[in-house]
């Protein structure tokens, strides 16, 4: 009983300070607490503690330092886990920063860029290891791949280069914003992309290059007509780089992708695609080799049969179809060959010389076959229901027109030239025979003129006959012997006409029927003798031989003044008998020396030297022959 008094009286007490306290007003929440048991109410605020005797409400307390401060109404509890949690947030902060800019200098363990590990370096080293260890890669050709076609690209021209120093600056230094770099440095990190500078212009063009040869053509379809039938052969799409996905492929992968980079491509399809071949071929070709198609000029006819057509037909892609076409030469030679008689022949307009002067004489037009109206018209009719070709004649212009020998400007003698014959009459024959076969050869300005082609085949069927000639230091018979005659006079007449010398030789030996160092031989398929016309106007020839002489005139319209100047001759040699065992020695009685001597020709154009030429020659003397061996010194010369 005495601990429950005792309680009671000290609950009392509570109750009576609580009631009391002087200065304070009641408080209902302390008074509930210390209510009677059975009326007590549960504290919404949980158990309260006692705390001690409180001195009764007639009796002074003395004053405490607490009581400055306002009696806790509970709506401040929350500033102490404020304050702790605030300076838990300092600490995790200042531990942050410090960490951050600790590592910043260093790259994340297990860091790599392009396969090359810079895990744990410090910046300086890292941009050391990458440059040193991507040199090569950075640099090198980059193999590169479009479908199976393989090619190379080279960096430098693309405009490609690796930045190993903003490489190693993406993974190191302080960024208080971004977390995530302290958490790498932390629990590191694997694998980045390394950082490149392109130039887009320069990778663009660079792509662009490499279309050329990653590229594969689509093919056409066809049609061929074999042993008289008509065949296709298969389109095939072809493909072509996609420039703008290379340009990706190259921008995101060329330093670290796997060799070769593979580009990606576009299908190309052909301009004459698997459908058109196939209505070309069932439509068009077939009927080609379907029969014959009749020719039908004026009152003749002429047929084609399939092989013939088939044979001369071919099918070409215009504008993204498969076009006929008839060669319409062959078909023209096909009717003729069926009907020889049907065309006319023209005659071209020509110099006639007959006269002594050129006169023009006009061309007459005969009658041809055109031949692409030829060709569109069976072109036509094997698409027809009869396959007939009707067709007319034309007109045929002469090659030579009159008005285009007009315009050559052959009025008036421009140069002339002649030189005596011999005695022989078998070489006059052959210089008669020459001189005929190119007077009328007609040389238009810029043309060259060839004795060898003017002359033509110097053969008995052509007028020639065997005289005499030097071969191989020899005088011998030959073939056209006496046509070097032809060709000193006609080489005369071109020198003085001021035309372009081309080719000429000298002969061997001198003759005084010829000019000094001014004179030319000739031996067909291995000398000739050729000159250039050099002016604007025609130059026409005209030989003939009258009076023991040859001439060789030439008419045109003059354009040059020739000076010609012959100089004395030095290393004058006399002859000497020589004694010669060849079986085809003939013999000779001496003639003249040998001798050096050099021709100077000037060409002056409206008073001015335009061209000086200048030649020099060395002729041997025209020794004694005697056929037989020399005769033993001291023996009887013999007579």
């Amino acid at each position: 009983a005495a601990p429950a008094a005792t309680a009671a009286a000290a609950g009392a007490a509570v109750t009576g300070a609580a009631a009391a306290a002087p200065g304070k007003p009641a408080d209902a929440t302390s008074t509930a607490a210390f209510a009677p048991v059975g009326s007590r109410q549960p504290d919404p605020l949980g158990p309260r503690i006692a705390s001690g005797p409180v001195p009764p409400s007639d009796q002074e307390r003395d004053a405490s330092p607490l009581d400055v401060f306002d009696e806790d109404d509970g709506r401040r509890r929350w500033v102490k886990p404020l304050l702790v949690v605030v300076g838990i947030l300092v600490v995790l902060g200042g531990a942050y920063v410090g960490a951050s800019f600790a590592l910043a200098d260093r790259v994340p363990r297990g860091a790599s860029v392009a396969g090359v590990d810079i895990g744990g370096l410090g910046s300086d080293e890292a941009v050391a290891l990458l440059e040193e260890s991507l040199a090569d890669a950075s640099t090198e050709p980059i193999p590169v791949q479009a479908q199976d076609v393989q090619s190379t690209l080279d960096p430098a021209a693309a405009g490609l280069e690796f930045d190993a120093q903003a490489s190693v600056d993406a993974l190191t230094g302080a960024d208080l914003a971004n977390p995530v770099r302290l958490w790498h440095q932390v629990v590191g990190m694997g694998e980045r992309t390394p950082v490149t500078v392109v130039d887009e212009d320069a990778l663009a063009g660079a792509v662009e290059a490499l279309g050329a040869s990653l590229v594969l053509a689509p093919v056409d379809g066809t049609i061929v007509f074999a042993d008289g039938a008509a065949h296709s052969t298969e389109a095939v799409d072809g493909w072509e780089l996609d420039a703008e996905g290379a340009v990706q492929v190259v921008r995101d992968g060329w330093l670290d992708a796997a060799r070769p980079l593979t580009l990606p491509t576009t299908a190309v399809e052909p301009d004459i695609t698997q459908e058109e071949t196939d209505a070309a071929l069932s439509q068009v070709a077939e009927r080609v080799a379907g029969g014959i198609v009749t020719v039908a000029v004026a009152d003749r006819t002429a047929a084609l049969d399939a092989e013939t057509l088939t044979a001369n037909a071919s099918f070409v892609p215009t504008d993204g179809d498969l076009v006929l076409q008839m060669n319409g030469e062959a078909l023209a030679e096909a009717v003729l060959e069926q009907v020889p008689d049907l065309l006319t022949e023209s005659a071209d307009a020509h110099f006639d010389l007959s006269s002594g002067a050129p006169v023009i004489v006009p061309g007459t037009p005969g009658t041809t076959l055109d031949p692409a109206a030829l060709a569109t018209a069976v072109g036509s009719a094997v698409l027809a229901d009869d396959r007939t070709a009707r067709v007319d004649l034309v007109q045929s212009d002469p090659a030579e027109s009159t008005a285009e020998l007009e315009a050559l400007g052959v009025k008036e003698i421009v140069s002339e030239f002649s030189t005596p014959l011999t005695a022989e009459p078998r070489r006059t024959r052959n210089i008669q025979n020459g001189a005929d076969n190119i007077s009328g050869t007609l040389v238009r300005p810029g043309e060259i003129f060839s004795l060898t082609e003017a002359l033509g085949p110097v053969d008995a069927a052509h007028g020639y006959v065997q005289a005499g000639a030097i071969v191989s230091g020899e005088h011998v018979d030959a073939w056209g012997g006496g046509l070097s005659q032809i060709s000193t006079t006609t080489y005369n007449a071109a020198y003085f006409a001021g035309f372009e010398d081309v080719e000429h030789k000298p002969h061997s030996e001198w003759f005084a029927r010829y000019p000094e160092g001014r004179e030319a031989t000739i031996f067909t398929g291995t000398l000739d003798m050729r000159w250039k016309n050099n002016t604007p106007y025609g130059a026409l020839v005209q030989a003939w031989v009258d009076g023991g002489r040859v001439y060789v005139r030439i008419w045109g319209t003059k354009h040059w003044t020739v000076e010609s100047t012959t100089s004395p001759r030095s290393g004058v040699v006399a002859p000497t008998t020589v004694y010669s065992q060849s079986p085809t020695c003939t013999a000779q009685s001496a003639g003249n020396p040998g001798f050096s001597v050099t021709v100077t020709r000037k060409l002056f154009l409206g008073g001015q030297l335009q061209d000086t030429d200048t030649n020099s020659w060395r002729y041997k003397p025209q020794n004694k022959i005697v056929c037989g061996p020399a005769p033993t010194p001291g023996a009887p010369a013999t007579p």
